[in-house]
Parts: structure tokens; C-alpha cells; sequence
């Protein structure tokens, strides 16, 4: 009996989720979810997405013309409008002058860089974990913290893709593109370990994040301010 091909998109699901072990992350993203959050501590998270999203989406203009990466590039997916949008209704007109990114997100935009605008499976790596992850399970987010705050549209845009009508048809449609991706097997292997790079980049943001929450000496008050720095 024929052992059945496992098509690339499912390996590459299921090693990201492999990928997605306990990590120093996962406390920022439980207490967020758990209401534990000021809003100020979640305009730091977006603070450090725009970084991010940033060199993520001048990757994606740098890649819209390789016959390879060019169609998973789509501005349906694009998210720095509603970034901004979000950090002015959230920080103020003045967020750039008050949100520095963390460690971990230097680190992350560093890769981006070097990575995702140079290397089309590395674009796709990133695009996949970052773009595709935040359309699937963003619109949940999105609802709590609309339920936490207060939010209708305002300060949740990020999580709201309007673009995408339908978006299991959407993922269905990547993930088939993933499979007609003309890459060989030594090729998916090395898209395979940067997705889980990606993964590794995005709690180690998450980390450093949390780590801005924690008193900076034993029995001192602290909290996130909206640029992610610790304020008394």
C-alpha cells in the first residue's frame, strides 16, 4: 500500500504548531486575554507589531514581483493602515515618538531584513506565521478586547480584516498555494525551520513585552506605559 503524500501545507501547520511550545511569551497573551491588561500595556503590543508589520510589508512590496512569493503578497492582508490608525485612537497623534521597540523586536525586524526581503521562502515563512496566523486567530482577539474596552471598531482595527470576505475560503487558498509552491524538498525544509524561527522571534516579543510589566526592583510598582517602557 502507498504510503498517502502529506501536502506541504498541512507539514508546515503542523509544525508550526509544534513550535508553539510554553514560553516566557504565553503570560502576556493569557493576561490579555484575561483581562489582566490595561489598555496602555495592549497599545504596547501593537506599538511593538508596528515595527514588525512594518518590515514585514516592505518585504512584501520588495517580493510582489517574484513569480514565487508574488502570490502570497495581497493587500488584503496588509495591517500597518490599521496599525496606525489603532496607536492615533489609542497613544495619540505623537505614538512614533513614544513607542521604541523592545530587544526581542529588533531582533525580529533584523531577520525580517535580512530574510523576508531578500529570500522568497523566507518571505513566505514570515508572511505565513505573522500575516496568516493574525487573520486566523485575530478575529477572536479582536472580540474580547472589544468586551474588555469597550472597543466597537476603534483601537481593534488590527484584528478586523474587512478585505477578507470569507476567511476560511481565504486559508484555503493560501494553503493551496503553498502546496503549488515549485520548491524542492531541501527548499520546504528550509521554509519549514524558518517558520519556526518566526514562531521562536514572536515569544521572544512577547517576553520582553512581559517583561515591561514587571517591577524593575523587588516591591516596585510598575506598569506599561503605551511606548512599552516600565512607568511608575
Amino acid at each position: 500500500m502507498d504510503t498517502p503524500v502529506i501536502p506541504f501545507s498541512e507539514v508546515l501547520r503542523q509544525r508550526a504548531r509544534r513550535a508553539q511550545r510554553p514560553s516566557a511569551g504565553d503570560g502576556f497573551m493569557q493576561d490579555l486575554l484575561g483581562g489582566r491588561c490595561d489598555v496602555a500595556e495592549y497599545a504596547a503590543l501593537l506599538g511593538q507589531y508596528a515595527f514588525v508589520y512594518a518590515a514585514l510589508e516592505r518585504a512584501a512590496e520588495r517580493m510582489a514581483d517574484h513569480p514565487v512569493a508574488a502570490p502570497f503578497v495581497t493587500a488584503r492582508l496588509t495591517r500597518m493602515p490599521a496599525i496606525r490608525a489603532d496607536l492615533e485612537y489609542l497613544v495619540g497623534p505623537d505614538w512614533q515618538e513614544l513607542v521604541c521597540p523592545l530587544p526581542a523586536t529588533t531582533a525580529y525586524v533584523r531577520r525580517l531584513n535580512e530574510v523576508a526581503a531578500q529570500w522568497p521562502g523566507g518571505f513566505v515563512a514570515h508572511h505565513y506565521t505573522r500575516s496568516l496566523g493574525d487573520l486566523s486567530g485575530g478575529r477572536a482577539i479582536g472580540r474580547v478586547l472589544a468586551d474588555q474596552f469597550g472597543f466597537e471598531t476603534n483601537g481593534i482595527l488590527f484584528f478586523i480584516f474587512d478585505q477578507v470576505a470569507d476567511p476560511s475560503a481565504f486559508e484555503d487558498t493560501y494553503r493551496a498555494q503553498l502546496d503549488a509552491a515549485p520548491w524542492s524538498a531541501e527548499e520546504r525544509e528550509r521554509v519549514l525551520a524558518e517558520v519556526e524561527l518566526a514562531r521562536r522571534l514572536d515569544d521572544g516579543l512577547l517576553a520582553d513585552l512581559d517583561a515591561t510589566r514587571r517591577p524593575a526592583f523587588p516591591g516596585a510598582p510598575g506598569r506599561a506605559g503605551a511606548d512599552g517602557a516600565v512607568v511608575a
